[in-house]
């Protein structure tokens, strides 16, 4: 008589067997498409894409109820339907923001007085370090007629120490000369002062609160640590770029680490994942673990300022954090598809920055990628946190390179052994940086002593940063734009395809280093 034979799987499946959730991808994909749409070709391409999508998923979805099996075409016409909505929305608030009081005056080059809300810290211009760039929102406007209510992103460039001074919040009234933007996106105008400050009205306590610690630890910073430290931990810390050096901006965008000098996603998953180890060493429950770990998070994104970039940063960590801290990577993909819907909602310019575009590109990598590659690594004896750190960097790296191909026309060879260099110590810089902050609140003494342990690692971050972008080739410079992506996803196809098939390495290297003097000669 024949034996059962036990099942070979234990306990319940991983989310990697079961696969990941990609039912809400098209819809976050339709939500970027359309929005883009509506930026780089105007709210009249928007609304007519609107109608055609709002044809075709009614006939999709008329021809979806006559047949037996519909899930697929009922799943498209619900896409086709949600772009429609999304691409009218787009269109609308596009074609509002165009014929805005500020954005009329700025196609007519026009002087005039602006009442502006601040909306992030002021930031030196790199080809002029004395003059800064703002971003505000204007409220009002003063013409010849008499003050307008008006709204509109206005990108600020003025100097002066009273402009320098200035923290989200802060109310102004300014006279100068409006001109239009230069790239696409949500701003409508370009504001240059002739002269200082008019008048200026306090920021709310919130605000004055966030600014006071983000001091508080940059003096600590400054006290403890020697000056290219001390400019990058606040940076790092709570995005407080001010005082990092020219040069430690260079070596870090060479080496492909300069996600470490501002906040980024990566920062939000080791304060969120340092809140739920404490909340967990303590023994209170998942419920009010969660709840803290989301004051955590609301606290963070205040001190590091709510500008687009940093609720961005935050989204993405708190999804990274879903998918490697928590273990739910099946839940992560759609947690990430709605993150990009709603802030595309709520900040459309999103869909034509670079930095958006990286910051999901990246966390969908720690999703989608890394957890294959981890599982692949320790099938070979590679130990569980070699592996993961080694998976981490190497995917989130491959993904985004084609961005920063197109971005900025260089890529950098350097960038996964200097992120898998410096992961060791990222995550205890950053909660020491956070506890110092908090220190800081009662005594600037008492954060200094706590960031003086910060030392060495900072100094090992900037070495390597420095030496990675002192070795020869450490950037490949390829065409920017399209060509540059097209470039660095042959390189990749390459890499893949002699890794797949285990070919000789010595082969993939010189079809790579072929590939690699082709694109120096462009």
């Amino acid at each position: 008589m024949m034996q059962r034979s036990a099942p070979t799987h234990q306990g319940p499946p991983s989310d990697l067997d079961r696969g990941l959730d990609l039912r809400l991808v098209p819809f976050a994909a339709a939500a970027w498409t359309a929005t883009a749409i509506a930026l780089l070709w105007g709210p009249g391409v928007a609304a007519l894409l609107a109608v055609s999508a709002a044809l075709g998923a009614l006939v999709v979805l008329a021809v979806s109820l006559n047949r037996g099996r519909t899930e697929h075409l009922f799943l498209i016409g619900a896409v086709a339907l949600f772009l429609s909505c999304f691409a009218g929305g787009a269109a609308a608030r596009v074609d509002a923001a165009e014929s805005s009081a500020v954005a009329q005056l700025a196609r007519e080059g026009s002087v005039a007085t602006l009442t502006l809300e601040i909306t992030d810290d002021p930031k030196a211009v790199s080809s002029n370090p004395r003059q800064r760039m703002i971003l505000a929102r204007a409220t009002t406007v003063e013409t010849p007629q008499g003050s307008v209510q008006t709204g509109g992103e206005i990108t600020v460039f003025a100097s002066g120490d009273n402009w320098a001074a200035l923290i989200p919040g802060h109310e102004v009234v300014a006279r100068g000369r409006l001109s239009e933007p230069t790239r696409a996106g949500m701003t409508v105008a370009i504001f240059r002062p002739s002269g200082d400050i008019v008048s200026v009205s306090g920021p709310p306590r919130y605000q004055q609160w966030a600014a006071d610690i983000r001091q508080r630890l940059a003096s600590a910073a400054q006290s403890a640590l020697p000056p290219a430290a001390a400019g990058l931990l606040p940076g790092l810390v709570v995005g407080d770029v001010s005082n990092q050096l020219p040069e430690t901006k260079t070596d870090f965008f060479a080496s492909g680490l300069a996600h470490l000098t501002a906040v980024s996603g990566a920062n939000v998953s080791i304060v969120l994942g340092a809140v739920l180890l404490v909340v967990r060493g303590v023994g209170i429950g998942p419920r009010t673990g969660a709840v803290l770990a989301g004051i955590a998070l609301v606290a963070f994104v205040i001190v590091a300022r709510p500008s687009p970039s940093v609720v961005r940063a935050a989204a993405m960590g708190a999804v990274t954090l879903l998918a490697l801290v928590a273990g739910r990577s099946k839940q992560a993909m759609p947690a990430l598809a709605v993150s990009v819907i709603a802030l595309l909602a709520v900040w459309p310019g999103l869909a034509v920055d670079f930095g958006f575009a990286l910051s999901v590109a990246a966390t969908a990598a720690l999703i989608a990628v890394a957890p294959v590659w981890v599982a692949w690594l320790r099938e070979r004896g590679w130990p569980r946190g070699v592996a993961e750190v080694f998976s981490v960097s190497l995917a989130a790296c491959v993904v985004t390179a084609p961005i920063v191909a197109a971005m900025t026309g260089t890529v950098s060879i350097v960038s996964v052994a200097a992120n898998i260099a410096v992961a060791p110590v990222v995550a205890f810089i950053t909660v020491v940086g956070v506890v110092a902050a908090l220190v800081g609140v009662l005594s600037v003494g008492g954060a200094s002593l706590l960031l003086a342990c910060t030392g060495p690692p900072l100094w090992w971050i900037l070495e390597v940063a420095r030496r990675a972008a002192g070795l020869p080739g450490a950037t490949l410079t390829v065409p920017s734009g399209i060509q540059g992506v097209g470039v660095v996803l042959v390189l990749a196809a390459i890499l893949a395809f002699g890794w797949w098939r285990r070919g000789s390495p010595a082969g993939v290297c010189i079809a790579s280093l072929a590939l690699v003097t082709c694109v120096r000669m462009l």
